[in-house]
């Protein structure tokens, strides 16, 4: 066999070494590893002991499915690629990569909302748990979104509004701590529940598992989570919110008759606030108008009244007193933009929209381990301190997880040497030593391995 690249002829042959393209990965698996994960991990799992010489254990499935998501993988057919790599189980310390099937049937053995809950509620604890404190404390922002599904033949997959007309999918909701970017909840739904379905439920859960350190700042949501027994809820619970009022017609009709309206030093914005009691709200609120000239506008956001052609408004419900000025409390509350950023985030890397199995409660489990496994990689990137880098999955696939590498020995003892240029091995050296250093601030290494500067 022979290559001919149009220069000179290669032949082409075989190897045995155990060469992995996915070596670099070895660096995720050196943090986790220590940090006591995998152990809450396996002691979480809800599956019984398997008795069979050759089985897979469920946590050794967990772990190569991670792997797979780390590698690029969207369905579990292409997380058992793996299989191919020999490298892989070195890494992770696992037995071997799961096929499909029997990854789909590790899964399948969640078939409750008790399983998942008892599951992945210690890991999400967890997570959150390696956060530092902050002096003013996280911002705790509720979104939901629409995975898309078009044969829709699986459990949960209903026909729900999107952005790209009424099409099958489902509807999960999410809790984000904005400030680390770490999701704190996860709930999967069928496609045909409105926003606000389960909303108190998850809400309360995710408030429970926050340890007591942690303060919440401020709750943030869209108008979709405006509803008055939710709002209660965070009333009775003492904790500040900002949340997209819905503009009906009696708010309409306040906004063009009776509001006094005050401009800001942004120019072609101008605000107003007034004590409202929406229909269904047991009482009034302070509601906070933003007005934007269409002219000066130069981002989306905010709705047309067509009486008052020229502007567009924005209206925001919340608890917080007049210490807070109605300017201050906008631009809080568009800083929620970074849930909407984390939600692609595991679109684009973490497969969420893709991720589905036949039964229910399955798809929720493989979603819920994906959405860990962004959390994962947001910890890896705070500990390497390059969590304000703006350094997604695909970077660090690029930087680190598909670099080549050997397995080998030395002395009685494995080696794994990397596949890397003379010019970027200073730059892992001192990234392992960040790695293995206890203290976070010690061995600082730049946030781009030498070939990504040139």
């Amino acid at each position: 066999m022979m290559l001919d690249n149009g220069r000179e002829s290669t032949a082409v042959g075989f190897t045995d070494a155990k060469l992995s393209p996915h070596a670099g990965s070895a660096t995720f698996w050196s943090f986790l590893r220590p940090s006591g994960f995998i152990e809450q991990r396996k002691a979480a799992l809800p599956h019984p002991a398997l008795t069979s010489n050759n089985h897979i254990t469920p946590l050794d499935k967990a772990l190569g499915f991670i792997q797979g998501l780390l590698c690029g993988a969207e369905k579990l057919t292409q997380v058992a690629y793996l299989r191919r790599d020999p490298v892989v189980p070195e890494i992770l310390g696992i037995k071997r990569v799961a096929s499909q099937s029997v990854r789909a049937r590790c899964f399948g053995g969640f078939d409750t909302a008790g399983k998942n809950q008892r599951c992945f509620g210690a890991l999400w604890e967890w997570c959150i748990a390696r956060l530092k404190p902050r002096t003013g404390g996280y911002s705790l922002d509720f979104d939901s979104t629409r995975l898309l599904h078009e044969d829709g033949h699986q459990e949960g997959v209903a026909l729900g509004y999107t952005r790209v007309g009424v099409k099958p999918c489902l509807h999960p909701l999410l809790a984000v701590l904005e400030e680390a970017k770490l999701v704190a909840g996860f709930w999967l739904r069928p496609g045909n529940t409105a926003c606000a379905t389960n909303i108190i439920g998850f809400t309360l859960e995710v408030l429970a598992r926050l340890p007591s350190w942690l303060k919440v700042r401020v709750i943030r949501a869209d108008s979709g989570c405006c509803d008055n027994k939710w709002l209660a809820l965070l009333e009775s619970q003492n904790i500040p919110y900002i949340v997209v009022a819905k503009l009906h017609r009696p708010l309409k009709t306040i906004i063009i008759k009776d509001l006094k309206w005050s401009q800001t030093e942004v120019r072609g914005t101008s605000v107003a606030e007034l004590r409202h009691q929406e229909a269904g709200w047991a009482k009034a609120r302070r509601l906070v108008v933003i007005r934007h000239e269409v002219k000066e506008k130069k981002r989306p956001g905010g709705k047309v009244l067509l009486e008052v052609p020229g502007y567009l408004f924005q209206a925001r419900v919340t608890n917080q007193g007049a210490a807070h000025a109605p300017i201050a409390l906008w631009r809080d509350y568009n800083k929620r933009a970074g849930c909407e950023c984390v939600i692609k985030a595991l679109a684009a890397g973490f497969a969420l929209p893709k991720l589905i199995l036949s039964k229910f409660w399955a798809s929720e489990a493989a979603l819920r381990l994906a959405v860990i496994s962004y959390n994962l990689v947001v910890l890896f990137e705070q500990k390497l301190g390059w969590q304000d880098q703006r350094v997604t999955v695909g970077t660090l696939r690029y930087w680190l997880f598909v670099t080549a590498g050997v397995l080998g020995s030395h002395a009685r003892k494995k080696t794994l040497k990397f596949a890397l240029p003379k010019s970027q091995q200073a730059w892992w050296e001192r990234l392992w030593a960040k790695l293995a250093s206890p203290y976070p601030n010690c061995n600082a290494v730049g946030p781009a391995p030498p070939f990504a500067c040139d």
